[in-house]
Order: structure tokens, then sequence, then C-alpha cells
């Protein structure tokens, strides 16, 4: 009888652990749950915590509710002039509506990843498909994917009850015939700007030059008219002088004047003056031989 109540206590133990086990369960904060009967959704977007069950006619699925990263294969799309270019991008996505997400993919990830490709591939094929390769490879490009996420998110959160939190490029190759064509128009495009940047800077070379020959030329009629201020004053100056000297003894200054005359009649070899010897020219040559003459006499 002993053994018989020890096995009963086992099993009723036994019994309860069973069905503690399988008729509570805990959603973590990090997922979102529904609870199936018979694969029927009976209860949706269950929260964080302890929840009850019953146990075989119910089960409950789990879904990771943070964002998860779909890393996509490189595509190649075309721009708007038909340039190929090969993309590598990712997507950031989130599950927000269970009951949806259940319905569209019966839980499986990797039905939900295959669901989300194309439809990405498709949105960066349109977007890629307005711009020119300029653009792309410019600022634009950040518009570009905020533009095509907002889109595809609305998309999304219809069909599949995902989110999609963002898409990116990590890189943007070109084709080896599209990459000769962008770095010639590159180089082009920079040979354009050095020519300007060279003509603005001869342009102002002129200007500098034309500026300083202008204020050389002013500077120089300045000093001219100084000069000649200068050389007026001085010989005004001198003529008052010499007038001056004039005027104290007339007859020293005309004997000075005739020797002056005299040195610069006769400054080199060989000079030959015809004029008449009785001239004034001569006056004070003859009278200094008059003088020798007389003194010669009175000795």
């Amino acid at each position: 009888m002993i053994n018989n109540r020890s096995l009963l206590i086992v099993a009723g133990l036994g019994a309860l652990a069973w069905l503690g086990s399988n008729s509570l369960y805990i959603v973590d904060e990090t997922e979102r749950a529904l609870k199936l009967r018979f694969g029927a959704i009976v209860e949706e977007d269950i929260q964080p915590g302890l929840h009850f069950k019953i146990p075989i006619t119910q089960t409950v699925r789990k879904f990771d509710s943070r964002v998860l990263t779909l890393d996509t294969d490189p595509s190649r799309y075309l721009t708007l002039e038909q340039k190929a270019v090969i993309v590598d991008s990712y997507v950031k996505w989130q599950i927000v509506d269970p009951t949806r997400y259940y319905e569209a993919t019966s839980g499986d990830e990797m039905a939900a990843l295959g669901l989300i490709q194309p439809r990405v591939d498709e949105s960066l094929r349109n977007e890629f498909g307005r711009l020119d390769l300029q653009e792309i490879i410019s600022e634009k490009r950040d518009d570009l994917m905020t533009s095509s996420a907002e889109e595809l998110d609305e998309l999304m959160r219809n069909e599949l009850g995902v989110a999609i939190r963002d898409i990116r490029v990590k890189q943007i190759d070109l084709p080896d015939d599209v990459s000769s064509a962008v770095y010639e128009r590159m180089r082009s495009e920079r040979q354009r700007e050095a020519r300007e940047w060279r003509a603005q800077g001869s342009e102002e070379a002129e200007r500098i030059r034309a500026n300083a020959d202008r204020r050389r030329e002013v500077l120089l009629a300045q000093a001219e008219e100084r000069a000649e201020t200068l050389r007026g004053e001085g010989d005004a100056e001198a003529a008052g002088i010499y007038a001056g000297a004039y005027q104290q003894d007339p007859e020293f200054f005309s004997f000075y004047r005739s020797l002056n005359a005299y040195l610069d009649s006769f400054d080199g070899e060989g000079d030959m003056m015809v004029l008449e010897p009785d001239s004034d020219f001569f006056r004070y040559l003859n009278q200094f031989e008059s003088l020798e003459e007389t003194g010669n006499g009175g000795e």
C-alpha cells in the first residue's frame, strides 16, 4: 500500500510538472508571440511576461522583435542615362505585426527574407533608374535611400507585417567601360575648373599689373613735377644770388663770367674760334695783353 501510494504521489507530481511546463510559458522582451489552436490563431500580439496555454491543443509561436539585418546580394542597375552600376546594399527590418507575418510566411524567417529581397531589389532598381550617374555618386544618394525605404516600408507592412527601418548602400562599383567614362568625365571637369582658375588668375594678374603701372606713372609724374619745381626754385635762388653778387661788383662779375666762358670755349685740344680781335668776347684778354705790354715798357 505504501509503495502504491508513493507511486501515485510521484506520478501526480510528474503530471503536475508536465502540466505546468506545458501550460505556462514566458515571452521575452525582445520577442513577439502568437497563441495557436491546431494552427489557427486564437490570441494575437502577446506581450512580454508569463502566460498560460492549454496543453496539447494550444501552441505558441515566438518571433524576434528586434531590428534585423538583411545583407542583399550585389545587383546590377541601370542609371537614367543607361549606364550600369553594381550596388551592394543592406536592409534593416523589424516584425511589427506578428499575425500578418505568420500568415504570410508561416513564421519562417528565410521565407520572409526571400520575399523582402526581391522587393528591395525592385525598389532600388526604380530609384537608380531615375537618377544619372553624377547624381548617384553625389550627396543625392542619401535622399535616394530615404525615398526607397519609405515606399518599401508601407508596402511591406501591408504584405508581410514587417517594417523597413532603413536601406543603405555599402558600395557602388562601376563596370570597366563605365569607370573609364566616369574618370574621363571627372578629368575633363577638373581640367575645365583648372582653366577657369588660370583665366581668373591671369585676369587678376593683369589687373594688378595695370594698377601697378598706373601707380608707377603717377609716382613718376609726381616726382618729375616735384623735381621741376625744385629745379625752378634752385634756378631762381641761383639767379637771385648772381644778381646780388652782380650788384655788389659788376666789373668782377663780368670778369668771372668771361673766365667761365673762356674755360667752356677752350676745353678741348685744337679748339678754334673765328672772331674779330677787338670783339667784346676778348675784352679781358686784350686788357691783360695791354697790362703786360705796359709792364714790359716800364721795365
